[in-house]
């Protein structure tokens, strides 16, 4: 073998390697990604039907049931409501008529099977997807709800 031959074989393989990387680490990055739908959008059929992702929108009012650990209650984007279930202990700031992102699959019954159920943090915050999501459904909540942190931060 040439020295010239050597050189390319090298190059070759470095180049091989280097796309094999770049395939494992992209195929890790999709399968941690965890996209996020409003109720709208999952009636339309563009929610994974079995893949995790997150369901955002309002808590409807006088929907939340609980039996044990089990809560049961209907998110809802003003025009398409869900209805959830999750087994635990909601979040202290968990309100009917409120902002909540729930993280979960969708059973086979079109119901939302929520493994994690996140609540806004205090009285002027919306989670920025939610808050779009509501936007674009026509229905903007109260002005003490409308406050979006920028994903950056506030500054």
């Amino acid at each position: 073998m040439t020295p010239r031959q050597k050189r390319f074989t090298i190059i070759g393989v470095v180049l091989l390697a280097l796309a094999g990387i770049a395939a494992l680490v992209l195929n890790a990055f999709r399968s941690n990604m965890v996209f996020f739908y409003t109720p709208s959008q999952i009636a339309a059929g563009e929610a994974p039907k079995e893949r995790t992702f997150r369901l955002g929108g309002l808590v409807k009012t006088g929907s939340v049931s609980r039996e044990g650990i089990t809560a049961q209650f209907v998110v809802t984007d003003t025009v398409r409501e869900v209805p959830v279930r999750f087994d635990g202990t909601l979040p202290d700031l968990f309100k009917e008529g409120k902002g909540v992102v729930a993280q979960g699959t969708l059973g086979p019954d079109g119901g939302f099977m929520a493994k994690e159920v996140l609540a806004k943090h205090d009285e002027n915050y919306m989670p920025p997807e939610a808050a779009e999501a509501l936007k674009k459904a026509g229905q903007a909540p109260p002005p003490s709800e409308t406050l979006v942190v920028p994903q950056g931060g506030a500054k």
